[in-house]
């Protein structure tokens, strides 16, 4: 056992407790803060035992900022037009008086059957099912996208979105395919409404793939038949024969709408309404071709006429065309910007072709009508002489002089064409006679606008 009283072994003992001390007192001055550095032999110590320590020390935890962070710039918000209520927007729709009056019927009924179920009452099982017919531009699909808000707004469908397909989105290339592409689209409607344009495409002759799409999307109906409604549209024939075609589709779709084509001063009401939404003003000379050109239009393809399309299609023209004019401006003013004149309702370059291929034509018709003259000529049979076919020449031989004489009719029948009659001559022999072309049955000339009656 070391005795205590032995100064080795006491001053071993204090210089232990200071190696301690000192220990300590550096761990504190790392996490604690800086504090006096002794002085001498015993600072430079500590210097390089703080300096070993602070190697050996674990890292203090960087500590973030603590002030607002920088935002970056955000984007203004975009403009959102107020929603407007459904059936106003129907009722401000151009024409349509019965397609109006039909869907408050199917509306209000629809409402009336919801309120008898919350009623605890017993609900008539009909089907929503429609079929809309008419031609292109007369409003279907937009009418049916309203239907869509309508019945979302009533609590028959969930979500009242409309999904727009035609064949090209239901039926694929090969066999197995089209009932997949269907089902997907059917997804997407589910909620809301189906609308299948030119629906009779579907049910074609000999069409595997069309009739799958049918199938899929008759099986569909039954199993969403509380949350999903399929309208069908296309011209109106078609349509019925498409309906007609499967019994499956006759029980289901019983109500139909037909959409009538637009008059002449509904057709002038959707121009302005395009003039108005895009800050344009027309002439009073240039609205009156602008009718003009319409009812043209209208006319010439009555069965397919193109309705409020031919409207925009016929606007996006002229505005371009107006453009063009007011580019050769130096400095439009916005008046000049905005006026629509009668020289914006034609192309320049359109015109200079039109006036080529006319020029053209007439420059054939000339050279055919030369050629018409030299044609090949016949033997007269009584005197071995000639004579230029009455179809084609305008002369022929004189048989008991063998003078050659023209022939004014047969000249005329050259040039108009190639019907004749046949009557006896001065010589009392039959003679073939040319007769215009032109000359109608009621005798009235095309070309040069006469209107006396033909003889004979």
């Amino acid at each position: 056992m070391a005795n205590k009283n032995d100064p080795t072994e006491e001053m071993i003992r204090q210089l232990q407790e200071t190696r301690r001390n000192l220990t300590s007192s550096l761990y504190q001055d790392f996490f604690q803060g800086p504090v006096a550095a002794p002085a001498g032999k015993q600072s430079g110590e500590q210097s390089a035992s703080s300096a070993q320590a602070a190697t050996q020390a674990p890292k203090a935890p960087v500590q973030k900022a603590t002030g607002p962070d920088p935002k970056k710039p955000e984007d203004p918000p975009a403009r959102q037009e107020p929603e407007e209520d459904p059936m106003e927007t129907l009722n401000n729709l151009i024409g349509l008086d019965k397609i109006k009056h039909d869907v408050k019927e199917l509306t209000d009924f629809a409402r009336i059957q919801k309120a008898r179920q919350k009623a605890g009452l017993r609900s008539v099982p009909v089907s929503l099912h429609l079929v809309f017919t008419g031609n292109p531009g007369t409003g279907k699909t937009t009418v049916a996208r309203i239907l869509a808000k309508l019945y979302k707004e009533i609590g028959v469908l969930s979500q009242g979105q409309l999904i727009e397909v035609d064949r090209s989105g239901l039926v694929a290339g090969y066999v197995g395919q089209t009932a997949l592409k269907t089902q997907e689209q059917i997804q997407k409607a589910i909620g809301g409404v189906l609308f299948i344009d030119e629906a009779y495409t579907l049910a074609s002759k000999n069409d595997d793939f069309g009739q799958e799409a049918i199938d899929t999307i008759l099986k569909a109906m039954e199993d969403h038949r509380d949350n999903l409604i399929v309208i069908v549209a296309g011209y109106t024939e078609p349509m019925e024969r498409f309906i007609n075609s499967n019994p499956g589709l006759k029980s289901r779709f019983n109500k139909y709408i037909e959409f009538p084509d637009y008059t002449i001063d509904e057709l002038m009401q959707i121009f302005d309404l395009n003039c108005k939404k895009y800050d344009y003003t027309v002439e009073a000379s240039a609205r009156t071709h602008v009718r003009e050109m319409l009812s043209l239009k209208k006319l010439s393809s009555p069965e397919n006429f193109a309705n409020a399309r031919a409207v925009r299609n016929l606007f996006e023209e002229i505005i371009t065309n107006q453009a063009g004019r007011i580019a050769a401006m130096e400095n439009p003013s916005c008046e000049d910007l905005k006026m629509i004149t009668s020289e914006d309702l034609t192309d320049s370059a359109d015109e200079e072709l039109s006036a080529r291929e006319l020029a053209g034509m007439l420059g054939a018709e000339k050279a055919s009508g030369e050629t018409a003259k030299g044609s090949e000529t016949e033997r007269a049979p009584e005197t071995g002489g000639t004579k230029e076919n009455p179809e084609t020449g305008g002369t022929k031989e004189n048989p008991e002089t063998g003078e050659m004489k023209k022939n004014p009719e047969t000249k005329e029948s050259a040039r108009a064409g190639k019907d004749s009659v046949k009557g006896k001559g001065r010589d009392g022999k039959e003679t073939t006679y040319g007769v215009p072309q032109d000359v109608s049955k009621s005798g009235i000339c095309s070309k040069s606008g006469c209107r006396e009656e033909a003889d004979g």
